[in-house]
Formats: structure tokens, C-alpha cells, sequence
């Protein structure tokens, strides 16, 4: 008897005996054993662990392709520029890699490096680079025809050339990415069942940005959208997230996760502020008009296959 006591008072268990709930620490949100939960590497060992030294050439490839298409005389340019009246297979793919100005092939630099370098942190410390190259190389080598092909379905009398619609392209996959790093390295039994909420929330957002609320016009229609749209997240989100989690326990996580709290943070206000940009309610300028249909077809194409190729384990190692 005596031994027992002294092994209870050292916390020694005896015979088989598990140790309480109260011994090992429960997370009385979600009643998951802390214990239990896998400890994270450190946010810049995991990035480099999961990043490869070919990687910074790889990204490098769009950059250096839009520089040189820009140093090719105007002329030869507007021909790779896709001309809606007169649309071939070559300018379908040439116009997304062609600028016309120096500040709208700079803008789109600064958006792509912003974009792709972000999103490839979140993907390397993830364990999801594959996925992050894959998708990136859809984006850059397949996106264009099908958003050539796409654009032709609202006719006009127009020159259309840039990079901004892949740019969308690699903004709608910023959300995959950071619900798979929320689902690895921040929350405890994580899922992406409530994402598609989140496409609803950026799709208003995006509709409220370009076309301002107002009771007449397009104000009227970018209500409405906007509208729709965050009744039909909130309803998803509700039917998706586990009851048992609270807004608390997850702030408390992601304070918790030094690195990758902080990555998710920043994503957070990439998601938010990027539309700003991408979306502006007043879309005329420089002598042209911004795409927001090519745009909008950029973010939401990428979404869909980035979800689908997510959700369904085909980049789970």
C-alpha cells in the first residue's frame, strides 16, 4: 500500500491505468486530449524542409516571360494581343503575357510576386508545394485559352492583353491553401468543409467593390449579389462548422501557433484587401478599361478545380 501511495504522489500509474482526462490536458472546446495532438516544426524549419533550391527559378519563369514579351516593339505586341473581333488560337494564349505600358506590366508584376511568393510560403510550410506548382502551372499554361474562349461570350469591339486574369487565377487559390495550413498546423480536427463559404463571402465582396450599392443601375445588381452571396455563406458555414469549436478557441490557436498564426493573419488581409485591387469600382484608366468579367472568371475557375483537386485527397502525401 505504501508503494502505491508513493507511486500515485509521483504520478506513476499503476496495473494499466490511463491517466485522467484532467492529467492530460483537455481542450474543453473541443474535448480533443492536448496530448494527443501532433506538435508542429517551427514555422521556418517547416518552410525549409518543405521549399527545394529549383523552387525560386521555377517562380521566376512568369517574371522573366512577361519582361521579355514586353521588350518586343508595340507593334509586334498588339499582334499577341487578343482581338475579339478577329480571335485566334495563338493570341487566345499569347494576349494574357502581353502589356502595352510600363506601369500596367509593373502593376502586374507586383501582384504576381505578391500573389505566387505568398501563396508558396503557405504552401511549403503546408506540405502542399506540388500541389502549389501544379495548380500554378494550370494557371499559367491552360487558364489563358479557356479565358480567351470565355471572354468571347460578351461581345465587344476591344484589344484584350494582360496578366491580371491569371493573377485572379492565382488569388483564387490562396483560399485552398490557407484552409489546408488552418487544417495541418493551426486548428485541431480542421476541415475545408466550411470553405465554399468563403468563396460566397469574396464573390459579394467582389460584387460590392465594383459595383458600389445603390437603388439604380448596376448599383441595384451588385446589391443584390452581395446580398446573396453572405446569406448563402452564413447558411453554409452554420451547416459545415462543428458546434463545439468557438470564435475563443480559435483565436486562441491561432495566437498559440507562433509562425503559422501570424502567415494566417496575413493571408486573412491578402484575401480581403487583393479584391480591392483586382475590382475597382471605377474600371477605367490608362486609356483602357479593366476586365473584371476576365477577372472574375480567373478567381472562380481556380477555386472549383483548386477545391476539387483539394477536397477530394488527390495531393495528400
Amino acid at each position: 500500500m505504501d508503494a502505491e501511495k508513493r507511486a500515485a504522489d509521483r504520478g506513476d500509474h499503476l496495473d494499466g491505468v490511463e491517466p485522467t482526462d484532467r492529467e492530460v490536458g483537455v481542450d474543453h472546446d473541443t474535448g480533443t486530449p492536448a496530448a494527443s495532438r501532433p506538435r508542429n516544426p517551427a514555422f521556418l524549419t517547416a518552410l525549409r524542409d518543405g521549399s527545394q533550391p529549383l523552387d525560386l527559378v521555377l517562380l521566376s519563369v512568369v517574371p522573366v516571360v512577361l519582361v521579355a514579351v514586353f521588350q518586343l516593339p508595340e507593334e509586334a505586341r498588339r499582334s499577341l494581343a487578343f482581338l475579339y473581333t478577329d480571335p485566334t488560337i495563338v493570341t487566345a494564349f499569347t494576349s494574357h503575357y502581353v502589356h502595352l505600358s510600363a506601369d500596367h506590366l509593373l502593376g502586374n508584376l507586383l501582384s504576381y510576386v505578391l500573389l505566387a511568393g505568398f501563396g508558396y510560403i503557405v504552401a511549403a510550410v503546408s506540405g502542399y508545394r506540388v500541389f502549389f506548382f501544379v495548380a500554378l502551372a494550370t494557371f499559367c499554361l491552360a487558364f489563358p485559352w479557356a479565358l480567351s474562349a470565355l471572354n468571347l461570350a460578351v461581345p465587344r469591339h476591344a484589344l484584350a492583353f494582360g496578366f491580371s486574369g491569371v493573377n485572379m487565377a492565382i488569388f483564387g487559390m490562396l483560399p485552398l491553401l490557407l484552409a489546408v495550413m488552418a487544417r495541418e498546423r493551426l486548428f485541431t480536427g480542421g476541415s475545408l468543409r466550411p470553405l465554399p463559404a468563403v468563396f460566397f463571402v469574396l464573390i459579394g465582396w467582389m460584387a460590392f467593390l465594383a459595383f458600389p450599392p445603390s437603388l439604380e443601375g448596376f448599383g441595384i445588381a451588385g446589391l443584390a449579389v452581395s446580398i446573396a452571396a453572405g446569406v448563402i455563406a452564413v447558411v453554409y458555414l452554420l451547416s459545415s462548422t462543428p458546434q463545439n469549436r468557438s470564435f475563443r478557441s480559435w483565436g486562441r490557436e491561432i495566437i498559440a501557433a507562433r509562425g503559422y498564426g501570424d502567415c494566417f493573419v496575413v493571408g486573412v488581409v491578402f484575401l480581403i484587401g487583393y479584391p480591392i485591387i483586382g475590382f475597382p469600382a471605377e474600371p477605367t484608366g490608362d486609356g483602357g478599361i479593366v476586365n473584371l468579367y476576365v477577372h472574375l472568371l480567373g478567381f472562380c475557375l481556380a477555386f472549383i478545380v483548386s477545391y476539387a483537386a483539394v477536397s477530394t485527397g488527390l495531393f495528400d502525401e
